[in-house]
């Protein structure tokens, strides 16, 4: 059996009927034995799925085949090939699945909806054959360097991501909204805090680089005069660039790992909230009916968060 592996994509097209893509991805996926979470819409598909290496290799190949997706890009790394310390992950999966396909994520979800990145603005996107229309200026990684050196501090580094994300990475002297969800973007950009930046090179970036393919099109059409995003998001940034350039410390993600690093000995940027130890760890708040994420040390995970009676170490 093959290392695991995962895959993160997506495609800005226009689909005529994302509730059949919705299916045909979702009977794909079963045949393929492959789990994750796929997002339909009217303006493409956003996934990330794990399993077996020549599967995910026949689900790129066919999901190619589908015209819209035929320019599909997907960033590749390694699943962990571990469940025994994520027991939780089990909770609900059929156990005949072979354990590896199950390590990184613990079920299959495919639904379509109305935004592929819950931004709250689907009727103001505009996308067309060749993606997002009005978004920003696409720069490589090593393009985002060459601005920064030549503009220096001018050039601002806004982060697309949930605020806890940033806690353990982060670009350096990054502008870190202070939001929860993605809805939370639009609000605060239309409340004119981030009004003293409409003049300056703004950098959008977030994981992968869906979020900012929409948010760089939201900040444009609200008078933002110079934004940029970097294709491929942090992800390809890391791959070129490593702990060598200007991200600083480990990258959250959506998946069993929950943090990834691009090289050995990253930066740890984090602090454990219940002791301020230096930590990448990530972890749900211990109350079942709380949704909130923070950063814990290892001797508190199981802590439950600030506003749920403040954060203890379970036990």
């Amino acid at each position: 059996m093959s290392d695991p592996k995962i895959l993160l994509y997506y495609v800005f097209a226009p689909v005529a009927d994302p509730e059949a893509v919705r299916l045909w991805q979702r009977e794909l996926c079963e045949s393929l034995g492959l789990r994750g979470r796929i997002i339909v819409s009217k303006h493409g598909i956003n996934g990330t799925v794990g399993g077996e290496l020549d599967a995910c290799k026949r689900y790129l190949r066919r999901t190619r085949e589908y015209g819209p997706f035929a320019g599909l890009e997907a960033k590749w790394s390694d699943g962990t090939g571990f469940v025994a310390t994520r027991p939780e992950l089990l909770k609900g999966v059929d156990r005949s699945v072979p354990w590896r396909r199950i390590a990184d994520f613990p079920k299959l979800s495919v639904k379509a909806r109305d935004e592929l990145v819950a931004f709250g603005v689907p009727d103001e996107l505009r996308v067309d054959e060749n993606g997002v229309v009005g978004g920003g200026e696409h720069l490589s990684p090593a393009a985002v360097n060459e601005l920064v050196a030549e503009r220096g501090d001018e050039v601002v580094f806004f982060d697309g991501r949930n605020a806890w994300e940033a806690e353990i990475g982060r670009f350096k002297n990054a502008v870190v909204p202070d939001v929860e969800t993605t809805h939370g973007f639009i609000e605060q950009i239309e409340s004119g805090v981030f009004d003293d930046l409409k003049g300056r090179p703004v950098v959008t970036y977030c994981t992968g680089g869906i979020r900012c393919e929409i948010l760089s099109a939201a900040m444009r059409d609200r008078g933002f005069e110079e934004v940029y995003q970097i294709d491929g998001g942090i992800v390809r940034y890391g791959e070129a660039f490593g702990n060598d350039g200007l991200w600083e410390g480990s990258l959250a993600v959506f998946d069993g790992r929950e943090a990834m690093e691009f090289a050995p000995g990253a930066a740890v940027l984090g602090r454990c909230a219940v002791c301020g130890e230096g930590s990448s760890r990530l972890a749900n708040c211990a109350d079942p009916s709380c949704r909130a994420r923070f950063v814990v040390c290892d001797a508190h995970v199981g802590a439950r968060c600030g506003e749920c009676s403040g954060p203890s170490p379970a036990g």
